[in-house]
């Protein structure tokens, strides 16, 4: 028997992809086939629903691609297919237990199809997956279901924040936490919440809130998956953002246009070449574009006292929390940062540190890092002198080990950092001693100790420890010790550097003037010059710190003449900081200069200051502020003469900073910190002026960990093995790319990019016996020979080199 001709029609009822894409070209041509395959749909559907459990494979697959083929083209025929939306929710909402795999896979993606379309909306969309999603028990479903969610809630919010959407699942989210809080399923809550903010989509104070909820519920691993958004979720965001911007530098346009220039053009080349440009394109844009403010999950919660006490007393203090110590750990970890970041009052928090502050306790540095990051200069001194004392017995002393001792003054160090009225004097002294501990982690801790209370408390040091540079702020009254409770007054940052060029600027105008002798040395300073005119109030935007110019830097030459001046101004004379350090200072004037007298006169009416000066003198005048009354210069002079402290907001108070003066101090904060790392400055300078090295000057947010406790028990380890310092050298081995020579970059990135070497390079690598015979015969050659070698060398470059290229 032969095979049967099939019929157009018959190919086109058969071949559902091809009716697809003829409605597609033409819906009202392919109207009546369109209602045909339609009503064929709805047969089989109620076949299903008829028995779901007991239908045939045939039915299955023939109901699994009508699905797919009214889903495609569902938008051409509203009318019709209006009700089939509701048909596939029915359908997975009730029978998605019984669903064959793959015929359930397709429904998802049905729906997800006519979202896309914009059949219906994502708040329909997503409700109806979501129940779905926590209640059943298919592993591959809720895989499905996740991912379909997550990629939605992307998609929505791509463009502009869909706030409708995002407020609606919110609450689904929180309804799921609040609703029973003994059960497992808040962990999808916490998933979708913690892959929401990593991507920047969530940022809001609402996520926040579901966090806390989910840390606070009865179930240990909703309790653990909040506490780890609170501790991680940052991190997680800023990690995400390393890795695109990484992905981002992996197009080399130059590479690909040298490629499209010198191989075969084709069109995938060409579509290739388009893609990068539209990629970089797109990454320029992103990088003009205004950038979100990305607060901290820790900064946008709401009532932070309320949740740290909640959380101390639900998971730690009562003895119902079935928490490991582990979990303990990290509960005990957000409680501790919650109230360092907000500077929270939980006194009861403190002493329940006291039972596992001991070196036989399991993870007691993570004990200790908790303690001292919890502590803020507002937690009162008597709650934690007996904490600190405790350490000092428990972990200081010498029957303890050097990795022990370390340990513990590192973490007293952290404590007195942040509340420097915790440690008293006695105590102080006693651990300052261990400085001349033999083991060098002891000895690290223990001036690591030593300095931060130079800098604190002084006066609670003796003599000999308090080094020159603090017994210097003694005598002038610059270093003094805080009171409980007192906050540093807000200043703007590098104020002083550029009250202090302005006075350079003043005296170099006097002396210039003076050098001139104009009008009998007599000199005029107008208030036009101290405003510096109106110029000052227009800076261009070239003027910037973005504008890379020029930096002056001091050489070692200014550096020594800076410090000489700094200690002829402190007095001219070196402090004594041994036992006999009463002795008072004199003050050493010239007799001259005592006997120098300059006589200060005003205008009438022009607001001029006029100055008689020697002929051959140069003094310090002081010249008053604009508006600065014949009663107050008396005043002002005595304010610059005495060894007060002087304000360091004098000029932010007694002057409005034009954009030339803020320009003038971007400029001088940059000069100041690149001078401050070049090892000159370093030499000829205090160390005390800079900030102590200490672990409590890292960003507010930045936890402090155990790590940072043992870092110098590490000191204390004793001799390590070979194969462990070989470990520990291939751990901190740096990638030796950036100290490569200029030429040798060259020639990488000329391999990268597929290029040969040059003929020189070649010849260089050559053999040096290959070489030698041609070496002997250029040596013999007669000058007739050289001059024929050279006309042929030049006929050749006319014509481009031996292969002719031109």
């Amino acid at each position: 028997m032969g095979k049967r001709k099939v019929g157009a029609l018959e190919k086109v009822d058969a071949d559902l992809s091809n009716l697809q894409h003829k409605i597609r070209r033409d819906p009202i041509s392919y109207a009546g086939d369109f209602q045909k395959q339609y009503r064929q749909y709805e047969s089989y559907r109620e076949i299903f629903l008829a028995a779901p459990s007991s239908a045939d494979n045939n039915g299955v697959v023939t109901l699994r691609e009508l699905i797919e083929f009214v889903a495609h083209v569902a938008d051409c025929y509203p009318d019709t297919t209006k009700e089939f939306p509701n048909h596939l929710i029915e359908i997975l909402s009730l029978y998605h237990h019984d669903l064959e795999p793959e015929l359930r896979e397709k429904i998802v993606g049905s729906l997800v199809l006519l979202r896309k379309k914009q059949i219906i909306s994502s708040i329909q969309l997503l409700q109806n997956l979501f129940p779905i999603l926590i209640s059943t028990k298919s592993k591959s479903l809720r895989a499905l279901l996740f991912t379909k969610v997550l990629s939605d809630l992307r998609s929505s919010n791509a463009k502009t924040k869909n706030h409708k959407l995002n407020r609606a699942i919110q609450t689904v989210l929180f309804n799921l936490l609040t609703s029973d809080r003994t059960s497992s399923k808040g962990l999808w809550a916490i998933k979708i919440t913690r892959e929401l903010w990593k991507r920047q989509i969530w940022t809001d104070g609402k996520s926040v809130d579901l966090m806390k909820e989910a840390a606070l519920a009865d179930n240990e691993k909703v309790t653990i998956g909040g506490v780890r958004f609170l501790l991680g979720g940052d991190t997680e965001r800023e990690e995400l953002q390393d890795e695109s911007s990484e992905d981002d530098d992996q197009i080399d346009m130059g590479k690909l246009r040298h490629q499209a220039g010198f191989s075969k053009k084709t069109k995938k080349k060409s579509r290739t070449l388009e893609k990068a440009a539209a990629t970089v394109k797109k990454r320029e844009r992103k990088k003009n574009a205004p950038q979100p403010l990305n607060f901290s999950a820790l900064h946008l919660l709401h009532d932070p006292q309320g949740f740290a006490e909640a959380l101390f007393l639900k998971h730690l203090q009562s003895s119902k929390s079935k928490l490991t110590l582990e979990h303990k750990l990290q509960v005990l970890q957000l409680v501790s940062r919650l109230i360092g970041l907000h500077k929270l009052t939980v006194i009861s928090f403190y002493s329940y540190f006291l039972k596992y502050l001991t070196p036989r306790q399991s993870s007691v540095t993570s004990f200790l890092a908790s303690l001292a990051q919890s502590t803020h200069n507002l937690v009162p001194p008597d709650v934690l002198e007996p904490i600190v004392q405790k350490i000092a017995n428990e972990f200081v002393s010498e029957a303890a080990a050097s990795e022990v001792a370390s340990a513990g003054l590192n973490a007293i160090r952290e404590i007195c950092v942040r509340q420097p009225l915790a440690m008293n004097s006695t105590l102080l002294q006693d651990l300052v001693m261990y400085k001349k501990s033999k083991d060098k982690g002891v000895m690290t801790a223990a001036r690591g100790l030593q300095n931060l209370y130079r800098e604190e408390g002084a006066e609670m040091l003796k003599k000999r420890d308090r080094g020159k540079g603090a017994a210097l702020g003694l005598r002038k009254g610059e270093n003094r010790q805080g009171r409980f409770g007192e906050e540093q007054v807000g200043q703007i940052e590098g104020l002083e550097l550029l009250e202090r060029w302005k006075e350079e600027e003043k005296q170099r105008k006097l002396q210039v003037h003076g050098e001139s002798g104009l009008q009998g040395n007599r000199l005029t300073i107008t208030d036009e010059d101290e405003a510096e005119n109106s110029a000052a109030w227009e800076v261009e935007a070239e003027e910037s710190d973005d504008s890379g110019g020029w930096i002056d830097l001091e050489s070692d030459g200014e550096n020594e003449r800076r410090s000489d001046e700094n200690n002829a101004s402190e007095g001219g004379e070196d402090i004594d900081v041994s036992e006999d350090e009463d002795e008072d200072d004199s003050d050493v004037m010239n007799e001259d200069q005592q006997d120098e007298s300059a006589s200060v006169s005003d205008g009438d009416d022009s607001g001029e200051i006029e100055i008689e000066l020697p002929p051959t003198k140069r003094i310090k005048v002081d010249v008053p502020e604009k508006g600065v009354l014949n009663d107050d210069k008396e005043n002002h002079q005595m304010r610059d003469s005495t060894d007060a402290p002087k304000d360091p907001n004098y000029l932010a108070t007694t002057r409005i900073l034009t954009p030339a003066d803020l320009a003038k101090l971007r400029e001088l904060r940059t000069t100041s910190s690149i001078n401050s790392l070049l090892p000159a400055h370093q030499k000829h300078h205090n160390r005390l002026t800079t900030q102590p090295l200490t672990n409590s000057h890292r960003h507010i947010d930045d936890p402090l960990t155990s790590v940072e406790i043992e870092g110098l028990a590490s000191l204390s380890a004793g001799r390590a093995s070979r194969e462990a310092k070989l470990a520990h050298l291939a751990e901190m081995k740096t990638d030796r790319t950036e100290h490569k020579s200029k030429a040798a970059r060259k020639k990488e990135r000329k391999a990268d990019q597929g290029k040969s070497t040059t003929n020189k390079e070649k010849e260089r690598k050559k053999n040096f016996l290959m070489t030698l015979a041609k070496g002997k015969r250029k040596g013999k050659r007669s000058l007739v020979e050289k001059g024929k070698v050279l006309k042929a060398h030049k006929e050749r470059g006319k014509k481009g080199g031996r292969r002719g290229n031109r």
